[in-house]
């Protein structure tokens, strides 16, 4: 198989490409989430292996980003959190299996068997377009956002910005990007509809933390 693994700790990335190899697999490594957004969301891997704590985003985040994007690879995440609710937040989030370090190499075969051999008899699950950043929360099936568990109201065209910013989450996208993408059709450069929105949006989402980046000279990023 064509496995992704996603680790920072080099000691532990080791061990898992050593034992994967010798057991017939094609192992990718990625240090971090960016790296995986940027370079590998066009390749079809069998199974991605993630550790949750990775250095800027981490794994449940990303987790989330692959799901939303309809990646639906079977993902078995790797943690030295143990808690019940540690592992319900990972599997609610989108990965099909979590793995508690340190670990036996035979019961993380064992699980890749299983995933694998589940994701070849199941039919593909539909995730929810649902999105949460600690108190924001996206529900893009119903069209409603969140903050703090209570709904607050985006016009049309701001839910619409809002989504367009997610849909390309750490990236920064400029303002004519925007404009076409938001409004449809090309505006003047110097318009500052695009401005005057996002500060709509940054008044009604960053109640208590920055969502939306300003890129000086060029655009905006939303930022996980």
């Amino acid at each position: 198989m064509q496995i992704l693994v996603i680790e920072d700790d080099k000691r532990i990335s080791d061990f898992l490409i050593q034992g994967l190899e010798e057991n017939n697999h094609l192992v990718t490594l990625c240090l971090d989430a960016e790296t995986v957004l940027e370079n590998y969301m066009n390749i079809q891997f069998d199974l991605i292996i993630c550790d949750i704590m990775l250095p800027a985003m981490d794994g449940i985040q990303l987790v989330q980003i692959l799901r939303f994007k309809k990646i639906f690879t079977p993902i078995l995440m790797l943690s030295a959190l143990n808690s019940t609710q540690d592992k319900v937040t990972a599997l609610d989030y989108g990965a099909d299996d979590y793995i508690t370090k340190p670990f036996h190499f035979d019961e993380l075969l064992s699980r890749i068997k299983a995933l694998t051999r589940r994701n070849q008899f199941r039919q593909q699950e539909t995730v929810p377009n649902k999105l949460v950043f600690d108190e924001l929360e996206i529900d893009l099936d119903q069209y409603k956002v969140l903050l703090d568990g209570e709904e607050i109201e985006l016009s049309p065209r701001e839910f619409k910005l809002l989504n367009y910013l997610v849909e390309n989450m750490e990236r920064t996208v400029t303002r004519i990007q925007i404009l076409n993408a938001v409004w449809g059709i090309t505006f003047d450069n110097h318009t500052n509809v695009v401005d005057v929105y996002i500060s709509y949006l940054r008044n009604k989402i960053e109640k208590k933390r920055k969502f939306i980046t300003t890129v000086k000279g060029v655009g905006y990023m939303f930022k996980a």
